[in-house]
């Protein structure tokens, strides 16, 4: 692929739309983890604020919408992006007024209507890069939206968490809530894609023809079953990363240099190492080589609860798992978005990411509880085994492919 090629207004617009996508999320988990456990907020109650992320594993409830209806001139997908976009700049702003520790149950409301419209506008970004994409530019499309999505997390991680030590953590929400301003320019600036045939006509065939089409494939419910086991391990464990590396003693400014900051550079030579070798050796081949890799460093994460503060071995044992996750999401997100029919990539892509949501939200909600009874050793060991049963469905992955 040349870099004329990658230099493209869609593939630009994909990256500011990545940075878009991410920036929300942490605001919702590890960040909000950062703050609770600043002001003392216990850890089996910072554990269940992962419930808060249910939009995530709903959206595909709300996506035949976003399929079926325009609501202005601009378009089917910008209408409603700058919508979503709208919601989110105001409820982070509303975040930035709530007491964690004294207002916990309203926090955790706000919290769940950021998710809400996060949850939206990946929807509709997701469909997005989908229909202005060709199939064989899904690969680096991936690395691109991975790129803006790991800037993005940086922001709302490394940076929220560094401004955190001379700003109060409501005056860090407010500055996070005006950076998605960027995401709101990028939808104005960006061109409504045009797809081969005609869009639903009504709210029953945007509802009931995504999910028919998929379900009517061979091997539909494999790829469900995929989709939800592949990063399961992963996600777990990092849910508990951010409470982990306070308790073992690291400070706000080491966090945000060496687990954050750190991972932002690693995690975009991962996600191109990882865009490339879809394109050069197929998605298959690159779910089985990074799945196990990650699968390796998940367990690697382990070596640092057995050893005292050090801030090399932290940079380390990060950095791997940080460049395996980001190849392994690069092949992930393609082989979403192959699986989906254009016509309906908004429903089938938020129905597959819905999935993959599921060990972020639901299955990640105990995690807190099963660190302390596992202790967090044993706790990391059981996350890399549980990556598991995902790595043994690629081969069914790939009969379906042909």
């Amino acid at each position: 692929m040349s870099l004329k090629r990658l230099a493209t207004k869609p593939m630009m617009i994909t990256l500011l739309m990545g940075f878009s996508s991410g920036l929300p999320l942490l605001l919702t988990l590890r960040t909000l983890q950062a703050w609770m456990t600043d002001v003392g907020v216990d850890l089996k109650t910072i554990g269940f604020f992962a419930l808060v992320g249910l939009p995530y594993n709903l959206k595909f409830l709300w996506a035949p919408l976003f399929d079926r209806y325009r609501l202005t001139q601009l378009g089917r997908r910008r209408s409603w992006l700058i919508l979503s976009q709208l919601g989110l700049l105001f409820s982070i702003c509303a975040m930035a007024l709530v007491n964690p520790k004294e207002q916990s149950v309203v926090m955790a409301a706000m919290a769940f209507v950021v998710c809400f419209f996060s949850a939206s506008q990946d929807i509709v970004i997701d469909a997005f890069r989908r229909e202005s994409l060709p199939d064989e530019d899904l690969g680096m499309g991936s690395t691109f939206y991975i790129y803006g999505y790991r800037i993005a997390i940086w922001v709302s991680g490394a940076l929220a968490i560094a401004l955190a030590a001379y700003l109060t953590w409501s005056e860090v929400y407010l500055v996070m809530a005006l950076v998605m301003l960027i995401g709101i320019a990028t939808s104005i600036w960006a061109d409504e894609p045009q797809i081969e045939g005609a869009q639903p006509k009504t709210l029953k065939e945007a509802v009931v023809m995504p999910f028919q089409e998929f379900l009517q494939r061979n091997g539909a419910w494999w790829i469900l079953g995929f989709i939800l086991l592949y990063k399961l391990g992963e996600t777990m464990a990092g849910s508990m990363l951010t409470p982990f590396y306070f308790k073992m003693g690291y400070s706000k400014i080491e966090i945000a240099t060496i687990a954050k900051s750190l991972s932002v550079i690693i995690t975009l030579v991962g996600s191109f190492i990882g865009g490339y070798v879809v394109q050069k050796k197929g998605i298959i081949f690159s779910l089985w080589v990074f799945g196990i890799a990650q699968t390796i460093s998940t367990f690697g994460i382990a070596i640092l609860t057995n050893i005292e503060k050090n801030i090399f071995v932290l940079g380390s044992i990060i950095g791997i798992e940080d460049l395996t996750t980001s190849m392994a999401s690069a092949a992930f997100i393609a082989f979403m978005a192959s699986m989906t029919n254009k016509r309906f990539s908004a429903t089938q892509y938020a129905l597959l990411s819905s999935l993959m949501g599921i060990p972020r939200v639901l299955l990640s909600s105990p995690t807190g509880i099963i660190a302390e009874s596992l202790g967090w050793t044993w706790f990391f060991i059981t996350c890399s085994l549980i990556t598991i049963p995902g790595l043994l469905l690629i081969p069914k992955m790939a009969r379906l492919q042909k």
